[in-house]
């Protein structure tokens, strides 16, 4: 019998993986999921270190927060026949002194137009930091993150701009509570439509 032929999509998850484009502390491990028949994209910043360690892609009370926001069970978010998670940076970049390093600036421009050429169906990109913000907002970002995810209408319906989920970030979502009240509402109702059939 001959060997199934790989797809496009599977061979450059394949080059992603063995990608060692960049020198990192704790070594290379590439945290991307995508299929070409994904319908909603997740762009986050950079693989923490637990899920540098698990290989899982928001596998952290980061991930937590963000499913919480989607009312999504892990079954669901993990389902990546429908969701598509690609980082701005695929390897965790190390600690600084105030916490993780920002993502490595190889990555994106490496890999991110090439991984969405494979995926067609992408209704909705959420783009959360200010990281995937600047990358795929470009001229049309705000001047914070804050006015960005204030201004979500003028990116909809192709993004929706988000603060990161972490708990280090509790004090923005306490000074900014129409984030909770007005775009986690809207936020869902997005996702439900672009996971739609």
């Amino acid at each position: 019998m001959p060997a199934k032929r790989r797809s496009p999509l599977d061979v450059l998850l394949n080059d992603i993986t063995a990608c060692r484009a960049c020198d990192l502390p704790y070594g290379p491990r590439p945290v991307v999921r995508a299929a070409p028949t994904a319908r909603l994209l997740i762009v986050g910043q950079a693989p923490g270190r637990r899920v540098h360690d698990t290989g899982i892609p928001w596998n952290d009370p980061s991930g937590d927060q963000l499913r919480a926001w989607l009312q999504m069970t892990p079954d669901e978010f993990y389902d990546t026949s429908r969701i598509a998670i690609v980082p701005m940076g695929f390897c965790y970049p190390g600690n600084g002194a105030s916490g993780d390093l920002p993502p490595r600036t190889e990555c994106a421009p490496l890999w991110h137009a090439q991984l969405l050429a494979t995926m067609p169906h992408i209704r909705l990109t959420l783009l959360i930091g200010r990281y995937a913000q600047g990358y795929y907002l470009k001229g049309r970002l705000k001047p914070t993150l804050t006015d960005t995810v204030a201004a979500y209408a003028d990116y909809l319906p192709q993004f929706l701009p988000l603060p990161h989920p972490s708990p280090r970030n509790r004090l923005w979502l306490r000074r900014n509570p129409w984030f909770e009240a007005d775009v986690v509402p809207l936020l869902r109702q997005q996702v439900a439509m672009a996971l739609s059939s």
